[in-house]
């Protein structure tokens, strides 16, 4: 399966180094689904990040871009946003439709690829850890930005390239983009995972090149209310670094132009 793969990494499974792999979701989406649910990174973390930064979703078309299993997109529903999912991976998106209903608007699409949309169609869009798995962001940012009306957002997520640039050894140049590869592990079993990191300015320019405002930056610290519930990690968490968060505008017609 492609490597522009579009779903959320998990947080808990032993990371190890691996040789570069297919990013195959199909293989493994129950027991990702069921790492991610709860934990802390995933749970506590990377998905009230995003909400926070979405703010008040009620009556507003956001696409969940890489919806997997469709925890965050369940999330923005209860919170009244009218949601579509799209996933690259058969099996994260059967999970979806268990959790969301028949009636979900969930399609089988990849981020690398045209999107099966019309223009302007949404207020929002959420990528929550998507953009890493691709190489090159530009046709993905142009379609994201294509399917998002005037004034839209993308509110995006990924690993930190701090994070993926300490990772590696010997460490690759910082402002090259690089591929970086090691194994999740669950129930015993291996599965290769292949991600790109970029410089940060070049997310930033990648942003602004697809005709977004220059985005705004966030590192978010994981809810506090997660302490209670994992003691050992918390403090771990909330004082590295681990995902950036971005929220790019698509500019409004000027006044008393057409758009």
């Amino acid at each position: 399966m492609d490597t522009a793969h579009t779903s959320h990494p998990p947080a808990g499974p032993t990371r190890s180094a691996g040789p570069a792999g297919p990013n195959d979701y199909d293989s493994f989406a129950e027991a990702y689904s069921a790492d991610t649910e709860h934990n802390l990174l995933n749970a506590h973390y990377a998905r009230p990040a995003i909400l926070a930064l979405a703010g008040d979703v009620a009556g507003r078309r956001v696409l969940d871009a890489g919806c997997g299993a469709g925890p965050l997109s369940a999330a923005l529903r209860d919170r009244g946003a009218l949601v579509t999912g799209i996933d690259a991976s058969a099996g994260m998106l059967a999970l979806a439709r268990r959790r969301l209903g028949d009636d979900a608007a969930l399609h089988q699409a990849d981020l690398s690829d045209p999107l099966p949309f019309a223009d302007d169609t949404f207020d929002d869009v959420v990528a929550s850890l998507v953009l890493h798995y691709l190489e090159d962001w530009g046709p993905t940012l142009a379609e994201l930005r294509r399917v998002l009306r005037p004034g839209g957002r993308l509110i995006a997520s990924v690993e930190h390239p701090f994070v993926a640039y300490a990772i590696q050894q010997p460490r690759p140049d910082y402002y090259a983009t690089t591929s970086y590869s090691f194994d999740w592990v669950f129930n015993g079993r291996s599965f290769p995972m292949t991600f790109w990191r970029r410089p940060l300015h070049a997310m930033i320019d990648a942003f602004t090149a697809a005709g977004f405002h220059p985005p705004a930056l966030s590192e978010p610290r994981p809810d506090p209310a997660a302490r209670a519930l994992f003691p050992d990690d918390f403090d771990d968490l909330a004082t590295k670094v681990s995902f950036l968060f971005f929220v790019a505008e698509v500019p409004r017609p000027a006044a008393g132009t057409d758009g």
